[in-house]
């Protein structure tokens, strides 16, 4: 791991109550995120990985505030900011940002690019036009874009660099920590790389601490030091990132790695892959016990019935996986989703 823990979530619940009737009232409630622990340290990236409707973005949101969590406490640098006033998170807002999923959508189409990436420095400092402008223009070169791209508006750029944008509104304000919420998923795969390369040497230059939220696990492992794998509502396995990938443990992770393309074609027809099938059973009424019982081929009437908990694989805390028969697995399957 890398320096003293940044950000942590402890026992987080986030529920989304469903109305319905003539009176309107709560009938159910989504359970989005339920009762998980995180931990990011300073320095690392801490990638979260699993499929749509899982929770990723919820908890990423929770932990920074931008959503109120239903319970749990959520701590900065060691200092609870659950719960804390609007005027109080100021502070906190501006040492931690988001770059979202969709740049298309988040830029304001009506606003040249000087004032989407100085509005931050106006709120949280009050610097005058001529600073804010010479601010923004180190920005936009530190992203690989023109000094005087800041007199253009929004439908002037491409995907990448509407992207490279919201990376400098993000950092303008020299935060300490980045949500990164599917940053390329809407971007072209050629695009992808430069964007994550450029997020690589961002963090080296800046001394940045990321959350990466993604659905590919391929860019996950690219970009990370520790790695969440996420199931509806609930992590099932953490490591960091060699030991995941090396030894994966939950059927989950194995399906999720066995994903992954090869460009070689023989190789990619000669290894074993552990498949899936349907859909991820609904967030209003998750399965008893396990969650992923419904679709994983190991499971027995233990795991309807008795919820696994997250477990120690190593004794020293580096590596967690929440299944009944991860150790019947991994030596029964001796194969891996990555080789012949």
């Amino acid at each position: 791991m890398m320096g003293k823990e940044l950000l942590v979530g402890e026992d987080i619940v986030k529920l989304f109550p469903v109305r319905g009737g003539i009176l309107n009232r709560v009938i159910a409630h989504v359970r989005a995120v339920d009762h998980v622990d995180i931990a990011i340290r300073k320095g690392e990236t801490f990638g979260l990985v699993g499929e749509s409707g899982s929770g990723k973005s919820t908890l990423g949101r929770v932990l920074i505030r931008l959503i109120e969590p239903t319970s749990g406490r959520i701590y900065y640098d060691g200092r609870d900011i659950t719960g804390i006033p609007k005027s109080r998170m100021k502070e906190y807002r501006r040492l931690m940002q988001i770059v979202p999923q969709d740049p298309y959508s988040s830029l304001h189409p009506k606003k040249r690019i000087l004032d989407i990436i100085g509005e931050p420095l106006e709120i949280h400092y009050k610097l005058p036009r001529s600073e804010i402008k010479e601010r923004v223009a180190e920005m936009l070169s530190k992203v690989g874009l023109q000094p005087d791209h800041m007199y253009r508006y929004p439908h002037q750029f491409s995907g990448g660099q509407r992207q490279r944008i919201m990376i400098a509104r993000a950092l303008v304000t020299e935060p300490e920590f980045l949500l990164l919420d599917e940053p390329t998923s809407a971007l072209d795969v050629s695009v992808q790389a430069r964007i994550l390369n450029l997020l690589q040497e961002l963090k080296r230059e800046y001394g940045l601490t990321y959350l990466l939220i993604s659905h590919n696990i391929a860019v996950v492992d690219y970009m990370s030091d520790v790695i969440g794998v996420m199931y509806l509502g609930k992590l099932v396995e953490v490591a960091s990132r060699d030991e995941l990938i090396d030894r994966p443990l939950h059927p989950y992770t194995r399906a999720l790695l066995s994903a992954i393309p090869i460009p070689d074609p023989k190789t990619a027809r000669a290894r074993r892959k552990l498949r899936i099938k349907g859909e991820p059973p609904s967030a209003l009424n998750p399965p008893r016990g396990c969650r992923f019982h419904t679709r994983c081929p190991f499971a027995t009437e233990r795991c309807m019935r008795e919820e696994p908990k997250l477990e120690d694989v190593n004794g020293d805390g580096r590596h967690l996986v929440a299944c009944h028969y991860w150790r019947d697995i991994e030596e029964e399957e001796k194969w891996h989703p990555l080789k012949t």
